[in-house]
């Protein structure tokens, strides 16, 4: 087993049309406003970017992103990330009852050095940050999208 890497799934039941929950994560420079561990983003030339997380351990992630795949009408964002983590993230946005569905998948490995020499005792609170994170950011997207 390789320790560094990690493959991360989640779904966020959200209220409101899949169109409108693709138009909100479409626009990655806006998500530090309702994802509180997304600390910035800066876009860069349209298809890049950089960003930086934190979340509840007291360490940053910084990685550029590179838009991979943009497709409202299959409503799948992709992108490819290198730096303190190398690898991918997508978003699949579905009709779901009166709502939608965020599917949120993402395979990574780990080059931050910190978290490299952690990461066989750190796995499973590595692993429980992310959660965290994640739970937060549908918190966060579900309040703007009820509004």
């Amino acid at each position: 087993m390789d320790w560094c890497h990690y493959r991360f799934r989640s779904i966020w039941d959200l209220p409101a049309p899949p169109t409108d929950v693709y138009a909100l994560l479409e626009r990655a420079e806006d998500y530090p406003r309702w994802w509180p561990q997304v600390r910035e983003v800066v876009p860069g030339d349209g298809r890049t970017g950089t960003a930086r997380f934190r979340s509840f351990l007291p360490y940053d992630l910084l990685v550029t992103v590179r838009e991979r795949r943009r497709d409202p009408a299959a409503g799948i964002l992709e992108i490819g990330m290198t730096g303190d983590l190398e690898g991918w993230l997508r978003w699949t946005v579905v009709a779901h009852g009166a709502g939608s569905r965020a599917h949120y998948e993402q395979v990574v490995d780990v080059h931050k050095p910190l978290l490299r020499r952690l990461a066989v005792p750190g796995r499973p609170v590595f692993v429980a940050n992310h959660a965290l994170m994640m739970r937060a950011g549908r918190r966060g997207l579900a309040a703007v999208l009820a509004g």
